[in-house]
């Protein structure tokens, strides 16, 4: 970056790309190729043979991308970054990275309903067991701990119960038991930067607020670069041991030269290699789009969730509602330690009457939109129980937050006014 800032305002403008070395443009290109050409033989087995990095196909890695991932990676203090396809990628590609069949992961039960899924069910048919946990409990952890244990994984807010998960506290446990920890931060970025608080890794769905436009589906995973996978590598035999899927390549050896990038270099290499769940170089462009005012964003999703979060509080119709904001003793404390700047834009409420009452309210509103998504500038809502988390069986549902009432809100940046009128007429026709 030609300009040095610790500021998420000037790194999202100005991190790793400045302009094209070709024609001096200023917006980053879209680079819609499927290869790269190769200068000589030597050259392209030098590539493959990572004897030095550069373009080989677009399946693996693409100018475009790589702009992203630079300036996410500068965002989140971190020392490399893959882009993919989507966040559900994104999440399945960071524990595949470290566990193999008969292995198993420690995860918190506070989950957005398609991640819970994926975990519970499909690394299943991959013979990986997703261990659930209660996150109010650190030590939970280290309880479901075991030699076959390899990464733990959580939701920095989580999506739907808003408890802001104890990201040092559990990685503390994590790092005294040579266990990495994994964190989701789709919620929060700008908030949070969980590798300040001992996270290893950090997964986004660039899909919600990164992107904002709510056009494009992408993720992103960011390797952190201060975790000592070789202190521990027993563990992690996926890195520490030959790699027969790439010319019996030991990555923690192999990334030497390169910097600390064995865990982000190996997904690239192997598993988008061979899964090919890449994000596409327009939507690329378009989360760079995004992320350039995420900063101003965040400002404004944040003030106008906490006031709407008011609003609901003190509304007759309304039995409780969940925001950071609103939280007291150890949550709010973990809000406040690990939130700076804003509580988030997610807010759940529940209604007296329960399911019936939350689905009359959402087909009563008028500005919001019904749709399964969050983080768009726009402000939308969704009915969980019935969309969302319909896959998990009532308990699991209980577990994750979702109660039969439970109404999901994602508050956009609309002017605070319009905000509450729609919400206020909604409520009067329940």
């Amino acid at each position: 970056m030609t300009v040095q800032s610790q500021h998420p305002e000037t790194i999202v403008l100005h991190a790793g790309y400045r302009s094209d070395s070709a024609t001096a443009a200023v917006a980053v290109p879209i680079y819609q190729t499927t290869s790269y050409e190769f200068k000589d033989t030597q050259h392209a087995s030098n590539l493959f043979a990572l004897r030095e990095l550069g373009n080989i196909y677009t399946r693996i890695m693409n100018p475009t991308c790589d702009a992203l991932e630079q300036r996410v990676t500068a965002l989140e203090g971190g020392a490399a970054a893959l882009a993919v396809g989507s966040g559900q990628a994104a999440s399945t590609f960071a524990i595949l990275n470290l566990c193999s069949a008969g292995d198993n992961f420690v995860t918190s039960t506070d989950l957005y309903g398609g991640t819970w899924n994926l975990f519970a069910n499909t690394l299943k048919q991959f013979g990986v067991d997703a261990r659930f946990v209660d996150p109010s409990d650190p030590e939970a952890f280290r309880r479901a701990t075991d030699a076959k244990t390899r990464c733990y994984y959580a939701e920095t807010l989580p999506n739907p119960k808003l408890n802001v998960f104890p990201i040092k506290e559990v990685a503390d446990i994590g790092r005294q038991l040579g266990i990495p920890l994994i964190m989701d931060n789709t919620a929060a970025p700008v908030l949070c930067r969980p590798l300040q608080h001992g996270a290893a890794v950090v997964v986004y769905s660039t899909t919600k607020y990164i992107g904002g436009h709510g056009t494009s589906v992408g993720g992103l995973v960011v390797d952190g670069g201060n975790f000592d996978w070789e202190a521990h590598g027993e563990r992690f035999p996926l890195l520490t041991t030959p790699d027969p899927s790439y010319h019996g390549a030991v990555w923690t050896e192999a990334v030497k030269p390169l910097g600390p990038i064995a865990y982000i270099l190996r997904m690239r290499v192997t598993l988008l290699r061979d899964v090919g769940a890449a994000m596409s170089p327009f939507n690329a462009f378009m989360f760079i789009q995004g992320l350039e005012t995420l900063p101003l964003r965040m400002r404004a999703h944040c003030e106008n969730a906490t006031k709407a979060a008011q609003y609901l509080s003190r509304h007759p119709k309304v039995t409780r509602v969940i925001h950071p904001s609103l939280q007291d003793g150890v949550m709010r404390h973990r809000a406040d330690t690990y939130l700076r700047g804003g509580y988030g834009a997610l807010l759940g409420f529940e209604l007296k009457d329960g399911l019936d009452a939350g689905r009359k309210f959402i087909d009563q509103l008028k500005m919001f939109y019904h749709v399964a998504n969050i983080g768009d500038a726009r402000s939308l809502a969704i009915h969980p129980a019935t969309t969302t988390h319909s896959q998990l069986t009532v308990e699991d549902q209980l577990a994750s937050g979702v109660s039969p009432g439970y109404v999901r809100l994602s508050i956009g940046i609309e002017h605070i006014d319009d905000i509450l009128a729609d919400l206020d007429q909604a409520l009067a026709g329940i």
